[in-house]
């Protein structure tokens, strides 16, 4: 099978490599060619435009920072709708719309094309490693004849329902993580405030039940040490996530008063020019508004890390 790739960026290079290696011939774009030039030495194929890739494939997938990339990639004068054939099946891994992608499911469908939507999650270093959940929205038969094409990439594959679910599901994870990150910010900044020296309330709290989640272990590995360039992942991305949530919740009439916190948060960070740090970034405001500073020695910190991985 010919898989067509598009957008080989900080998650989609990594996420075509694995495709390759799992013996699957690649056609290849990016607005950068230079990106793919690994690829290309790998024997992959590379092509000038999404319709080419479309001609050359048949499958294609994309990995593009949001819906305005995604529309033009697949609508445009030479995007995928121009060059896919009857039966030929698209998977957007964005993080994306879902009502963007139920209207290209339906466009695509008018021409006998086949759209699901295909989020990843995982970060940089799951898709280097092939450690990725990948949330799949649309036709079943479609999914289980692509599917050894997706499970090249990632280890937890699944359908979750029909087209936009997989969207949605991503856009739910990706929402109550950032308001979690929120919250997190306040507790220890209180904590520190009241007293209690930071990496002793770090090792503390990750004793508990709470604590024994990984969404505290970037905060050792950023908060404290102040390390938030180069990004794991941008904070404009985090932004136009739950820019993404929030308009979702208000299509289907539901108050998200805690999500809008954390895009208010969000939005704040971004204004201070931070879009293309970290997206935990955004910490640091609570901090400088309590008045605390959450800095730890780094040899404390490393032997700290290294008894917590034990």
């Amino acid at each position: 099978m010919k898989v067509g790739f598009i957008g080989v960026g900080t998650m989609g290079a990594s996420m075509a490599s694995n495709i390759q290696k799992g013996g699957f011939d690649l056609v290849v774009n990016d607005v950068r060619p230079e990106a793919a030039r690994p690829h290309i030495a790998a024997g992959a194929v590379w092509a000038d435009t999404p319709r080419k890739v479309a001609e050359l494939s048949d499958v294609v997938l994309t990995s593009l920072p949001g819906p305005p990339e995604v529309e033009t990639v697949a609508l445009g004068e030479q995007g995928l709708l121009a060059g896919m054939k009857a039966g030929q099946a698209y998977f957007d891994l964005s993080t994306n719309s879902p009502t963007l992608m139920r209207r290209l499911h339906q466009i695509f469908g008018e021409r006998g094309l086949h759209v699901l939507d295909a989020p990843v999650s995982g970060g940089p270093h799951g898709a280097r490693t092939r450690k990725l959940a990948v949330w799949v929205g649309g036709d079943e038969a479609v999914f289980q004849r692509h599917k050894p094409v997706l499970d090249a990439m990632g280890d937890q594959v699944i359908r979750v329902g029909p087209i936009g679910a997989g969207s949605v599901a991503k856009l739910v994870h990706n929402c109550a993580g950032y308001a979690v990150q929120c919250a997190i910010a306040e507790v220890f900044s209180l904590g520190v405030k009241a007293g209690v020296e930071p990496l002793a309330l770090w090792q503390a709290v990750r004793q508990g039940a709470n604590g024994r989640s990984r969404l505290y272990d970037r905060l050792a590995e950023q908060l404290f040490r102040g390390d938030f360039d180069p990004p794991k992942f941008a904070l404009r991305l985090a932004h136009k996530d739950v820019t993404l949530a929030t308009a979702l919740a208000r299509e289907h009439g539901v108050p998200m008063r805690i999500a809008n916190l954390a895009l208010a948060e969000l939005t704040e960070a971004l204004n201070r020019g931070w879009g293309e740090r970290d997206s935990r970034s955004a910490m640091l405001l609570q901090e400088e508004r309590s008045g605390v500073n959450l800095r730890v020695d780094e040899g404390r910190l490393k032997e700290a890390l290294a008894r917590d991985d034990r």
